[in-house]
């Protein structure tokens, strides 16, 4: 069974690729660290996997550019289908079984929790299969609470192991505090919206402010 964390939101565009990249700036000189996005839909606009590249600073040796890429912006089932493919979770699972054993890995899954991957699974059947604890990534807003709690309530249903919060935006300090309690979850980090977003800016946030007492690195041990 791999080792690393799942990073998952509570809706698309929330932050998740940018949050991967400061996780790997955070870590990866206490673990051998590396990023891998099993399904990347809209590939024709956005290669996450590229700006995990660019925003981290790693090489190619930390970056598993292996699975589903996918031409429409859409759901990954949706995506799926109009490409002609089927997405094979248990397929995708096992491409870390080729991996070194020791690596520890930052997951990025697409879209949300619940997305669907194909006719009959979600996005919480791959993180099932592969088993490592979960990020959430949640917006600051207005919104927040009611789609944070049901996120952590459909992962917790699923027995899926929440690792914690990661709030992206403006900081609230009400919205934090309401996630924390009603939640039964810690907040790891509240990274900004950066202005310009360089990787010396994204370094400098993760390293200050990104889970200050460490407690994600028995995780990647």
């Amino acid at each position: 069974m791999p080792r690393g964390l799942f990073v998952t939101g509570t809706d698309t565009n929330i932050g998740k690729t940018v949050v991967s990249a400061a996780l790997l700036y955070r870590f990866r000189d206490q673990a051998t660290l590396r990023y891998w996005k099993p399904i990347q839909t809209g590939i024709e606009q956005d290669d996450d996997t590229g700006e995990v590249r660019r925003l981290a600073d790693c090489s190619s040796a930390k970056i598993l550019d292996r699975g589903l890429r996918l031409a429409r912006p859409v759901s990954p089932h949706l995506a799926a289908r109009w490409s002609g493919e089927t997405i094979d979770p248990q397929a995708l699972a096992r491409l870390l079984d080729e991996e070194p054993a020791s690596d520890r890995w930052i997951v990025e899954g697409a879209g949300g929790a619940l997305v669907p991957v194909n006719g009959s699974q979600l996005m919480t059947d791959l993180m099932s299969l592969l088993g490592l604890p979960v990020i959430v990534v949640a917006r600051s807003t207005l919104g927040t609470i009611n789609h944070t709690l049901l996120t952590l309530e459909a992962l917790r249903t699923r027995s899926l192991r929440v690792a914690g919060v990661i709030m992206v935006g403006e900081r609230n300090r009400d919205n934090r505090e309401a996630i924390e309690s009603y939640g039964g979850v810690g907040v790891l980090g509240e990274m900004p919206r950066f202005p310009d977003l360089q990787p010396r800016a994204l370094r400098d946030w993760s390293m200050a402010k990104l889970d200050p007492d460490g407690s994600l690195l028995e995780l990647l041990r």
